[in-house]
């Protein structure tokens, strides 16, 4: 099954309950230009409404995850004003936050190289899981540049030391050092990288959709509260899920020694 959404630059099926995002730009690794940004965007916001999806994926055509942003794509931005440049990099940090806010759990299928802002794309996503062999480096201070947009989602998943070692050194690694790191939650040899990520999915079927999404709002929100704000944050929220009809169903599933409706 396809989505009824036509994407230039990747490629969105539906398997089962699973959509499978494919960036899909092999012929540059998989790097992203404004196509791409807009795509994924869109994308993002599409599976998070997608009744029928309890999880997605996202990998690369070809040999490589992501080569981060397209040079030649970055080089004509030198004949954009000003303005045009903040609105442009406004859409990359959009991006982002729309994989990030996805409602669905979102697995990041690092299948190879995995180059400045792919890396956000990965810390953006819930669960990593890479191949060992697959090479990856935060090398926008080779060029010059700083991973600026994609800092935020990258520091929360390796902390702030990983990250200024890794950001100011453009170090390259591989999927070994990446678990090391915390950049990625498994690393398997590439022969065995599907089979990785349907050991992922697994669990993440039976449970209930709602509350996984809870647990990323939770996650998302109450590191910024206050100790007040997230006393009175966390009471609501599982007030309101014990009283969810998900809630009572797996409540009474646990009682029934049966399986819960969403599995069904």
């Amino acid at each position: 099954m396809t989505s009824g959404t036509e994407f230039e630059t990747l490629k969105l099926s539906v398997e089962g309950k699973v959509a499978v995002c494919t960036l899909n730009r092999p012929e540059v690794r998989n790097a992203f230009n404004a196509q791409m940004i807009r795509d994924i965007t869109i994308m993002a916001k599409e599976v998070s409404e997608m009744p029928e999806v309890r999880v997605m994926v996202l990998t690369g055509a070809g040999s490589a995850f992501s080569a981060g942003a397209d040079l030649n794509w970055m080089k004509s931005m030198k004949d954009f004003s000003y303005e045009e440049n903040v609105k442009d990099a406004l859409a990359l940090a959009d991006c982002m936050h729309a994989l990030y806010t996805c409602r669905k759990p979102t697995i990041a299928k690092v299948n190879g190289a995995t180059i400045g802002g792919g890396n956000g794309l990965v810390c953006a996503c819930d669960i990593a899981v890479a191949a060992e062999e697959a090479i990856f480096s935060l090398s926008e201070v080779k060029l010059g540049l700083v991973p600026a947009t994609i800092a935020p989602y990258v520091i929360r998943r390796i902390g702030e030391s990983n990250a200024r070692y890794l950001m100011l050194t453009g170090h390259r690694f591989n999927g070994v050092e990446a678990l090391k790191y915390g950049l990625v939650h498994f690393a398997v040899p590439l022969s065995e990288l599907d089979e990785a990520v349907n050991k992922v999915i697994e669990p993440l079927l039976t449970s209930g959709p709602e509350a996984m999404w809870m647990v990323k709002e939770l996650i998302r929100h109450t590191p910024r509260m206050s100790e007040a704000e997230v006393r009175e944050y966390t009471a609501k929220m599982i007030a309101d899920l014990r009283c969810s009809e998900e809630g009572q169903e797996g409540i009474s599933a646990f009682l029934e020694k049966r399986k819960p409706n969403w599995i069904m």
